[in-house]
């Protein structure tokens, strides 16, 4: 009967537990809430960028109480979660019940304590699966999604919108969600979507799936087009038959972690392309993290598809695993060498395992039933050597995460910091690297976790560009990614791991990619961010010396009050210029920035004139010398930013989004400590600023879930499905 009860309070069942969160000494807070297993609602973040619930302690006559902290009750299996010294709380990664009560207690040294309680119910344990893909009309499409929940009755809830922050609108239309649940395995709901019987123009449509009262939410992004493309990334991870083709999900056979001898977790990344050496040999090509384990691999390594990822971490040799090897790791560029600028791992294949034309997953043309073929790179007009990137290029990849999809270059020249683990759950930090040169890519749902080792390429003619090595998503929700350019990996790879032999892509004649680009948010996600009395008041200030800028004999026709693309949330003043003239700007007025909106007077009187640069224009080609002046101010002044502001950590050259005649500073800057200021031009040149959580490079992670407690019946093994440690942050790649 004790037990009994214990569990019911664990559970959160019956009348629920007692709080006290002040007394005569000291009171706590917050008081009674509820948050989920990702905690969603939560009131902080921690120095590592994780959500907190943040509790403080207040004497009664208003100073700060020394207290000790501790929880209590929680799941019956994963227990209460933590609270560090400071009073950081994080609940536990999953649940066995729809909700448990936790009772956070704080103590003096004088036993006077105070108590509060939070509710913790299961959020989302990864993204929606698939969480991109495309579909023509009346196609159909499963999506599932996963609840960090164990048992229990709690269902997803699944709606279309017709954009990614909302919950209504959108195309086509959802069955009934079907849920499967067990003790032993994470609670599953699957629904089903289908297209609209015509589509009339290419567009996203935005499957969202949420969870009771939570604000917690995971999208799906369905492209409907017109092309009849039918794609879902799926069949990146499965296992492939012999010979494989690549942009499929692989990585290194011992690329997992242990405690004891039990297999903790894993990782997998994508098995990117083929090349050969002067003699023909065949080698697979993706990167050092994805094959080598970030330096910690030995040559002679099994090289597996999929990766250990995508079969619940058994490796080749085990019983139950469901893996091919392909290759055997024959070098890499090592990354704590100051020699190398290129996060790269070749190995040499195994007979008959890889197709040896070097086909990738739906780099071909469109076939009858809505697909799309197999097909090599196109390497005839380069002989192999692959192309240098440009700035707009527009370029696809084939990824083991979010399989083919397609946008364009945003910055150039890019110096970039990335951190480098020993382990799949980076627990064990190695080094950080600093990479200058590389490739910016950015666009929706191009890149995620796992797509790390993709082969980047034109998607005009096939021909390869760049590595895909990092990435993320910015505060606005848009993938920002990072590739090594291939004639750098060529290189260092004949010099320092093929002894001086010349390596070249295989692949076949240059060819058109029918690509799938789920297009860009950066300056609608900006445009629709409300700003603050602050820089609303800014903005009215400067309006004021604006309005003396103002003659139609100059090209000025007007001022307006608007919003910053180049760095979401400040506020700036709209230029309106005569579209037929040349005029010259001010990138700031008064100390805000400017916006420049080619149009016409006309347009101006009538108030019909856009609010953004690129809806007035769609972003006009940079001249060859405005680009190639900035990258000369680029190289001199990057290092020192990086080196004097510890939350920049990448700065390239690209576009602007405010006035797009103008080249800008690209600068990365960690959410985490984002300066009050961030200056609107540096040395001259407008900055645009890209915030994010730092580049953590790694492959996709996958963990297994913990044995039961002793307390209720034990399954057999551990939970079937795997853990996949919430895939959208941002430094799992």
């Amino acid at each position: 009967m004790a037990l009994a009860a214990a569990l019911c309070v664990l559970a959160g069942c019956g009348g629920g537990v007692a709080a006290n969160s002040s007394n005569g000494t000291f009171s706590i807070a917050p008081g009674a809430g509820t948050i989920d297993t990702n905690c969603t609602g939560c009131n902080a973040t921690n120095s590592s960028g994780a959500s907190v619930e943040q509790f403080t302690a207040t004497l009664a006559s208003g100073g700060a109480a020394t207290v000790t902290w501790k929880v209590s009750g929680g799941d019956a299996n994963s227990g209460a979660g933590t609270i560090t010294a400071s009073g950081q709380y994080t609940p536990p990664s999953y649940l066995t019940a729809d909700s448990v009560p936790v009772t956070v207690t704080a103590s003096m040294n004088a036993g006077t304590t105070a108590t509060t309680v939070l509710t913790v119910t299961p959020g989302f344990l990864q993204p929606l699966t698939p969480e991109n893909a495309a579909l023509g009309a009346n196609g159909t499409l499963s999506i599932t999604g996963y609840l960090a929940e164990a048992g229990g009755s709690t269902q997803i809830a699944y709606a279309l919108s017709s954009t990614v922050s909302g919950s209504s609108g959108g195309q086509g239309s959802l069955s009934a969600a079907n849920c499967t649940r067990s003790s032993a395995a994470f609670t599953y709901c699957t629904v089903t979507y289908t297209a609209p019987a015509t589509i009339s123009a290419t567009a996203g449509t935005w499957v969202v799936a949420t969870v009771g009262s939570s604000s917690s939410r995971a999208t799906s992004e369905v492209l409907l087009n017109t092309a009849g493309v039918s794609s879902d990334p799926a069949s990146h991870e499965a296992q492939l038959a012999t010979p494989v083709s690549l942009g499929s999900s692989g990585g290194n056979n011992n690329d997992y972690d242990t405690s004891g001898n039990q297999i903790q977790d894993c990782c997998g990344g994508t098995l990117g392309s083929l090349i050969q050496n002067s003699v023909g040999a065949q080698y697979l090509l993706s990167n050092n993290h994805v094959m080598a384990r970030s330096d910690q691999a030995a040559l002679g390594e099994n090289i597996v598809q999929p990766g250990l990822i995508d079969d619940n971490c058994t490796p080749y040799g085990q019983a139950g695993a469901a893996i091919t090897p392909v290759g055997t790791l024959t070098g890499f560029l090592s990354l704590k060498s100051s020699a190398t600028n290129a996060d790269a791992a070749i190995a040499a294949v195994n007979a008959g395992a890889v197709n040896t034309s070097g086909t990738i997953l739906e780099l071909g043309a469109l076939q009858s039933n809505g697909t799309l073929a197999a097909a090599p790179p196109g390497t005839s007009s380069t002989g192999g050597k692959g192309e240098n990137a440009t700035l707009n290029m527009s370029v696809a990849k084939s990824g083991r995460t979010t399989g083919l999809t397609c946008t364009g270059i945003s910055v150039v020249n890019l110096d970039v910091s990335v951190d480098y683990f020993t382990d799949c759950a980076e627990t064990k930090p190695y080094l950080t690297k600093v990479y200058t040169n590389q490739i910016g890519i950015t666009g929706n749902q191009f890149s995620d976790a796992g797509d790390s080792g993709s082969l980047v390429v034109d998607s005009s003619n096939a021909e390869p560009v760049g590595l895909f090595f990092a990435g993320g998503v910015n505060t606005s929700g848009v993938s920002e990614g990072v590739a090594n350019p291939v004639g750098e990996v060529l290189s260092e790879l004949s010099s320092q791991v093929g002894a001086g032999t010349s390596y070249t892509f295989v692949g076949t004649t240059d060819h058109k990619v029918s690509c799938l680009n789920y297009g860009n948010s950066t300056v609608n996600s900006a445009q629709a961010r409300t700003l603050t009395d602050f820089e609303t008041a800014r903005a009215q200030n400067a309006l004021s010396h604006a309005r003396m800028l103002v003659n139609s004999a100059v090209g000025i026709l007007g001022v307006a009050t608007g919003k910053s693309s180049d760095h979401s949330g400040e506020a700036a003043v709209i230029l309106y210029v005569d579209q037929n003239m040349s005029v010259n700007v001010p990138a700031t007025v008064n100390g805000v920035r400017t916006i420049v909106v080619p149009t016409t007077a006309r347009a101006v009187a009538l108030g019909s004139a856009p609010q953004t640069a690129f809806e007035a224009n769609g972003g006009p080609a940079l001249a060859g010398a405005v680009l190639s002046q900035a990258v000369k101010a680029k190289q001199q002044i990057a290092q020192s930013l990086m080196q004097q502001n510890p939350a920049f950590f990448g700065v390239g050259v690209g576009q602007s989004l405010d006035n797009p005649k103008e080249a800008a500073l690209v600068i990365y800057v960690d959410r985490r400590m984002v300066p009050a200021q961030l200056p609107a031009t540096v040395d001259g040149l407008r900055a645009r600023y890209v915030v994010m959580d730092r580049l953590h490079v790694t492959r996709s992670y996958a963990g297994q879930v913990q044995r039961r407690s002793r307390c209720v019946a034990k399954p057999e093994g551990n939970f079937g499905l795997t853990e996949f440690n919430r895939l959208r942050s941002l430094k799992l790649y």
